[in-house]
């Protein structure tokens, strides 16, 4: 496996997806993740990322010196690369110009992490820095230049040490997944190994191991997280998996029934739980959209422990955590500066009975639908748009009702058949509703009217970590617009969202 210790770039979770698609496991832990953990990972390289802070800043996150004893490669990323330098010896300092967007690396010495460019020879990489290495320690070696960088990657070849100053996990290097590859595979001979077959056999085998002959209690929501998580663990230990789908109400329209036929892979280990009036009641009055997901978690582990309760002695819960939730839930540099709290990681109870078994919180979300491909799961399935677990609650900008709740299931199916109709569901991440907190003023037949807004939400991602909104064709977009307001009672205006994440993010809330 590679670590990669995360300084707070924005890049990366990008890291981690390109060592990943090259077959290669990898895992991102804070920087300051303590020594003896990284003995316990057995790393075959660590890579340091780039981060927004400058290396000699005042309480710019720094590592301990003993890291660079591990006899293993470094590959540091902008920022990494400064903190390697300085640990060796050289110099980092603000640059006269700072260097963002494209820019002309010109290779110097194409062994080792260059090999298979043309030396002398330009490529495009993506730059996003201020500062640049002002000395290298004595017998180190400049692996290229830039017009404003002189050192724009060097290597320690006796130690095995690299630095680049651009970021090569960035789609606007091309040949940057090349440079990533020559580091895992030319320098820290890693094998490209990690494929969906291995994950399989080894998930088998430690949920085997660690539930022994205990049943476990599934949260199956319909979604991909869930179907693949519960079929991994139906494989891992049969019928003493028990797939309890709770209808908490703020589900899609006829969501809940689909669900339940969903249900019937599982045969008599499937149970079906309508507890919609109580998480309603629960949200009643409630607008803080973190205390909406504390609220649903807490409750939502309530309702497994009293159906656990009605089964006999369950000590486990599976739940389809994906590796996104994780990084979003856990700030990467020193107290947790929460984005939101995730419902499979955050808002449960301290005092849980249950202990939680989460199977997928190693992957990301493509990896999740190769997964349930190798699983053979149907392929409606596995390409099923994501889905919040506290559902239309985060939907719902505001206090969650009934009322407000039909409003936007009828508005959300209509956008999601017109997306079907128009052939872009299997085209884009995410597309759907959402119910805003206001009413604004229109004119139907005649007469003034003072309705709700609804906001029209679509993007495209690759795992979720960032997305950018789509350019749906005007026709569909009035098309949508024309059917909610003729169609929805209750709205006379739909929106549409052209931000991107970051800074904006997927859901409203």
């Amino acid at each position: 496996m590679i670590l990669i210790l995360d300084f707070g770039s924005q890049y990366t979770q990008l890291i981690a997806r390109c060592v990943r698609e090259s077959n290669v496991y990898c895992e991102i832990h804070p920087f300051n993740i303590p020594l003896e953990k990284i003995r316990q990972l057995r790393p075959k390289g660590i890579i340091l990322s780039g981060s927004p802070a400058s290396v000699y800043q005042e309480n710019a996150p720094q590592v301990q010196g003993e890291l660079f004893d591990f006899p293993v490669p470094f590959l540091g990323i902008c920022y990494g690369m400064g903190l390697i330098n300085r640990a060796g010896g050289g110099e980092v300092a603000r640059a006269d110009q700072r260097e963002y967007g494209l820019a002309d690396l010109f290779i110097k010495d194409n062994s080792d992490l260059f090999h298979g460019f043309t030396q002398d020879k330009g490529v495009r990489v993506w730059m996003s820095h201020g500062d640049h290495m002002t000395s290298l320690p004595e017998g180190w070696n400049v692996l290229a230049q830039s017009t404003n960088s002189p050192i724009a990657a060097f290597s320690n070849p006796e130690r095995r040490l690299f630095g680049v100053q651009f970021h090569p996990e960035v789609t606007h290097t091309p040949r940057g997944k090349e440079t990533l590859n020559n580091f895992l595979f030319l320098i820290c001979k890693c094998e490209p190994t990690w494929t969906m077959a291995h994950f399989i056999e080894t998930s088998i085998e430690t949920i085997s191991k660690r539930v022994g002959g205990n049943r476990v209690l599934c949260a199956l929501s319909g979604g991909v997280d869930s179907s693949v998580a519960a079929t991994l663990v139906h494989r891992a230990i049969g019928d003493r998996l028990i797939c309890i789908f709770v209808n908490n109400g703020l589900l899609r329209q006829r969501e809940a029934e689909e669900v339940c036929q969903l249900g019937g892979r599982f045969g008599e280990c499937f149970r079906y739980v309508d507890a919609s009036a109580r998480f309603v009641s629960a949200l009643q009055g409630v607008e803080d959209p973190e205390e909406k997901r504390r609220r649903i978690g807490h409750l939502f582990i309530e309702v497994f422990e009293e159906e656990a309760n009605r089964l006999g002695e369950i000590p486990y819960l599976t739940q389809g955590t994906l590796y996104p939730d994780v990084i979003e839930s856990v700030s990467s540099v020193g107290p947790s500066a929460t984005i939101k709290t995730h419902h499979n990681v955050g808002g449960l109870p301290e005092k849980m009975k249950l202990q939680i078994i989460e199977p997928l919180r190693e992957l990301f979300k493509d990896e999740v639908r190769r997964l349930g491909q190798e699983l053979g799961l149907p392929t409606e399935m596995i390409k099923r748009q994501p889905f919040p677990g506290p559902g239309l609650a985060v939907r719902i900008v505001g206090e969650v009702t009934e009322e407000r709740l039909q409003i936007l299931r009828e508005a959300d199916a209509i956008v999601m058949h017109e997306i079907r109709v128009a052939g872009f569901h299997d085209k884009v991440w995410q597309s759907f509703a959402v119910l805003l907190p206001t009413r604004t003023v229109g004119v139907m037949g005649d007469e003034r009217t003072y309705e709700n807004v609804v906001a029209l939400r679509v993007v495209n991602s690759q795992d979720g970590m960032t997305a950018d909104w789509v350019p749906l064709p005007s026709e569909l977009l009035g098309r949508i617009s024309n059917r909610i307001i003729n169609e929805v009672r209750g709205v006379g205006r739909v929106v549409y969202d052209i931000s991107s994440k970051p800074p904006a993010t997927i859901e409203w809330e």
